[in-house]
């Protein structure tokens, strides 16, 4: 994202040339404390500030890089937060046997992409910050998904952590291209998931 009349050029993808996030739309519940966060904490610059007509609220635009950004919406009255629901909750997330299941069309979380080079370190600042987070996790295709040291398996490393309105954040990097043996497994459907509860409630 800049600030001036020249955009980063992108490459683009599929049917209808799309070049990534033009921004994803959260809602917070203070503004003031969302503005804290992302600029402050985070230091995402803050490039655009709407007030919405007829006293419906405000519309913020966070920088997050590469011409994407993080806006957030804040409803004077929107209802109140349903973590487990909505989003995966702060309270047992850290857990390592946490329910990260939430409902369908919910934003479960969002992924902004660092250096893999980096990541210890910006790890070490989100500590320093106050900002409680997990140890960094390396995801590889065993049965179990994280590996506790880094293999040629491993194609992404992640640390995770929450905003002051519970959403989830990470901060993840690729270690490894994608390759075509990356794509293996058959896309679920809505029957299989019914069919896996009457078999369930079956036994």
């Amino acid at each position: 994202m800049t600030t001036n009349d020249s955009q980063p050029t992108k490459s683009t993808v599929g049917n209808f040339n799309v070049s990534g996030i033009n921004h994803l739309a959260l809602v917070c519940h203070d503004m003031q404390r969302t503005v804290d966060f992302y600029s402050g904490v985070l230091g995402f610059p803050l490039v655009k500030t709407i007030e919405l007509p007829g006293d419906m609220g405000q519309h913020f635009f966070f920088d997050i890089g590469n011409g994407d950004c993080l806006a957030f919406f804040n409803f004077p009255n929107a209802p109140e937060p349903a973590p487990g629901i909505a989003s995966p909750d702060p309270n047992t997330f850290f857990d390592p046997s946490a329910e990260l299941v939430t409902a369908v069309a919910s934003m479960n979380h969002v992924a902004f992409n660092v250096d893999a080079d980096e990541i210890e370190a910006l790890r070490d600042k989100l500590i320093d910050a106050g900002v409680r987070c997990t140890p960094i996790l390396n995801h590889d295709d065993s049965a179990r998904g994280i590996a506790r040291e880094i293999h040629p398996g491993v194609f992404v490393r992640s640390v995770y952590f929450y905003d002051p309105d519970g959403i989830m954040l990470e901060f993840a990097a690729w270690t490894r291209a994608m390759r075509p043996d990356d794509v293996r497994h058959a896309p679920g459907k809505a029957a299989d998931k019914t069919a896996d509860r009457v078999a369930a409630v079956a036994d």
